[in-house]
């Protein structure tokens, strides 16, 4: 806080500066605007369907997030705003005077067009127009089209000085874009703000047809690329399918594997059908005893013959059945035989060869039967077996097929995927590029009405402006200025006390004796009530007598006059006062009061100095490179301090600053106190920090500083120490 209020004194000593420069630049800033011509303000609207759908034949099913439909708008402003956007409407303008068009010039032509010739215009009409219809820029590089660009400038309607006086935003979260124009001529507002936007619709318009015809042209090769691929393995299928013979393999391993099921089910019913034949065969033979059968066997010889030869022609006709996957037709056949077959047992069995065994006609009857389907039934087995390996053999061969097949009907339903989805891509881009969207300016603008001037607002500002920038100026100096100007900064440097502060007095004022009695100057009367106060903060320290040392840190900070002062104020309170000049090397007291006693030689001599309440007696020295125990020892010259101790109640004592240290050391060695004197306006430098370290080492016989030389801080007294941080 204390930094602050010192910042606004530091503004209170410059107000003069903080008026003046204010004040100069407003009437400056007066004459200059004053003469700026009138305004005028146009506005337009474009309608872009980014959130307005109602006139779309086709939109689309997912709607945009608020933050892609901000995006396209910006988008949109910023093409607006290119320079190649607004190059048009600079190259429209230019055109109208390079024509003649009276209606549609509103500036003054500058030299260097009024100086063209009509092949000069003509020329220029030529390539101005060429650019225009190729949305080109000017070439800077080319000197004929950097002096048109330079034309362009020099008439106001360049891009960049277009693009100051436009203004393009979008009106909240609605669907449309508005342009402000602002110009000296009402039409060429409106002429501007009209032409930029039919020049930026015509450009956004042709650039959607574009790359509409560019996305469905991709779309259209693409899906014809995916069906030809889709095509291509199709005709690799068939191809294969034709090379090995396949119509549907599904349907064959079906086929295949039903026979084979059949198959091992009819060997089973005629390998169980072989196991119970030969049983009861074996059985029946257990019957007969061998002279029986061969009676038997003798007795039918002829008619087994018959038999066999039927057998053998079963057996075949079994097999051929078999192997025809048992066709209906060989089962007729087959019936027939055996039907033939039991006919020739029958005619056996007629004969009774069989005599002595008559009774055991019907098992050998049986056991010709059981042994014809005996053999029919290992005929048919090894015929089902053969057939069997035959299917076997066949259904292995649809296996590598079947693998080759499953991976061409893999890639042929990831090509038809590709295909379908290519196509419904090109179907949705068809139909939502056939009705497109296209900006359309739905307001135009009208003549710009005259807007309210600025001359007023300019001339606020520019005083506004300046008294900113001198308070900156102002606190820039303050921040890197290191010098000290109050009380609570030397405290705070020097962390010891200030006893005070003395006003700056001006060169022509009295501070001598009998001028402090006698002024009467206001900055006077301020001096001698501040000394009065640091009178009050010495003399309550310690009892009378004592000897007070005034030192500094450097020379010329007020250190004479203070002490001076000083001794004046000690003086009006009735008390006798002595003022020794132990300043050597700058004898300043000596040299006011010429006539007074030295004290070289009052140190020599044992002359003893009168003195009576409220005097003031002065003891000054003949100056020289000589310090004050070069004057005498150290006991003589206490003897003698003391001496005057016992006729003085104050003894004020000026010695050399602290750049002679030890001139001042002596001094301040034989005093009870130690004043310190700096001067407003100065800083503390590296060198002084010794200094004030021996002084802070002093501890309770450094009484602390005064300030001299202040300026504009309000009377005030006390003690000032610096503050304790909580």
């Amino acid at each position: 806080m204390s930094e602050f209020v010192q910042f606004l004194r530091l503004l209170q000593r410059n107000k003069v500066t903080l008026i003046l420069v204010p004040l100069i630049t407003v009437i400056l800033c007066y004459f200059l605007v004053r003469r700026l011509p009138d305004t005028f303000e146009s506005h337009a609207r474009i309608a872009t369907g980014l959130v307005d759908k109602t006139d779309q034949v086709v939109t689309k099913a997912k709607d945009e997030q608020d933050q892609q439909i901000a995006r396209k708008f910006e988008s949109l402003i910023q093409v607006m705003r290119l320079k190649r956007t607004i190059d048009q409407v600079s190259y429209r303008l230019l055109l109208n005077h390079l024509k003649g068009l009276k209606d549609s010039t509103w500036r003054e032509p500058v030299k260097e067009l009024e100086s063209m010739s009509k092949a000069d215009k003509s020329k220029a009409i030529a390539l101005i127009t060429q650019k225009y219809k190729n949305r080109e820029e000017l070439f800077l590089s080319k000197p004929y089209e950097n002096e048109l660009n330079n034309i362009i400038v020099d008439m106001g309607y360049g891009a960049n000085a277009l693009r100051e006086k436009l203004i393009i935003y979008r009106t909240g979260v609605g669907d449309y874009i508005d342009i402000e124009f602002e110009a000296e001529n009402p039409e060429l507002a409106a002429y501007v703000i009209n032409t930029l936007s039919e020049e930026f619709i015509s450009d956004n318009s042709t650039r959607v047809v574009g790359n509409n015809k560019k996305t469905i042209d991709f779309l259209q090769r693409f899906m014809l690329q995916k069906l030809s691929a889709l095509n291509s393995r199709m005709n690799t299928l068939r191809n294969f399918k034709i090379q090995n013979r396949v119509l549907n393999l599904n349907e064959q391993a079906k086929s295949i594997y039903g026979q084979m099921a059949d198959y091992e089910t009819r060997r089973e019913v005629a390998q169980k059908d072989i196991v119970a034949l030969a049983a009861a065969i074996n059985n029946i033979d257990k019957k007969f005893d061998p002279t029986e059968r061969k009676y038997f066997e003798s007795a039918l010889t002829g008619i087994n013959q018959k038999i066999i030869a039927s057998k053998s022609n079963l057996r075949a006709l079994n097999e051929r059945y078999v192997v025809s996957n048992f066709d209906q037709r060989l089962k007729f056949s087959i019936d027939s035989l055996r039907n033939q077959l039991t006919e020739e047992i029958d005619e056996a069995t007629d004969k009774y060869a069989y005599n002595p065994m008559a009774l055991k006609q019907d098992l050998v009857t049986q056991k010709l039967q059981m042994e014809i389907s005996l053999e029919l039934a290992k005929s048919s087995v090894a015929s089902i077996q053969s057939e069997l390996n035959r299917l076997n053999r066949k259904f292995d061969g649809l296996v590598p097929n079947e693998a080759t097949i499953q991976e061409y009907e893999t890639s042929i339903d990831i090509a038809s995927k590709e295909y379908i989805e290519a196509l419904q891509r090109y179907n949705e881009a068809s139909l939502e590029f056939s009705f497109p969207v296209y900006l359309r300016l739905i307001e135009r603008a009208m003549p710009g009405e005259v807007q309210a001037s600025k001359k007023m607002v300019l001339v606020v500002l520019s005083g506004v402006i300046s008294l900113t920038f001198c308070v900156f100026v102002f606190f820039i100096l303050y921040y890197i200025d290191k010098s000290i100007r109050y009380p609570l900064q030397l405290a705070n440097a020097t962390e010891r006390p200030v006893l005070g502060y003395l006003n700056a007095l001006d060169k022509g004022s009295n501070v001598s004796l009998s001028g402090m009695n006698a002024s009467d100057d206001r900055s006077i009367r301020l001096y001698k009530n501040l000394v009065r106060s640091i009178r009050y903060e010495l003399d309550n320290e310690i009892d009378d007598p004592k000897i007070i040392a005034v030192t500094s840190l450097s020379q010329g900070v007020g250190k004479t006059s203070f002490v001076v002062a000083l001794a004046w104020a000690f003086s009006k309170i009735n008390k006798s006062v002595l003022i020794i000049d132990g300043n050597f090397g700058q004898p300043d007291i000596s040299k006011l009061n010429p006539d007074s006693s030295q004290i070289e030689s009052f140190v020599k001599s044992n002359t003893v100095i009168e003195a009576s309440a409220g005097q003031i007696r002065i003891l000054g020295n003949k100056g020289g490179d000589i310090s004050l125990l070069e004057l005498a020892d150290e006991k003589a010259v206490g003897d003698r301090l003391q001496v005057l101790k016992t006729q003085f109640d104050i003894i004020l004592v000026e010695t050399d600053s602290l750049t002679a240290m030890n001139k001042a050391k002596e001094w301040i060695t034989f005093s009870d106190r130690v004043v310190a004197v700096f001067a407003a306006g100065r800083s503390i430098s590296d060198e002084d920090q010794s200094k004030i370290q021996y002084l802070n080492n002093l501890d309770a016989k450094f009484s602390g500083w005064v300030l001299t030389n202040t300026e504009d801080i309000p009377e005030q007294a006390g003690k000032i120490g610096k503050p304790v941080e909580v």
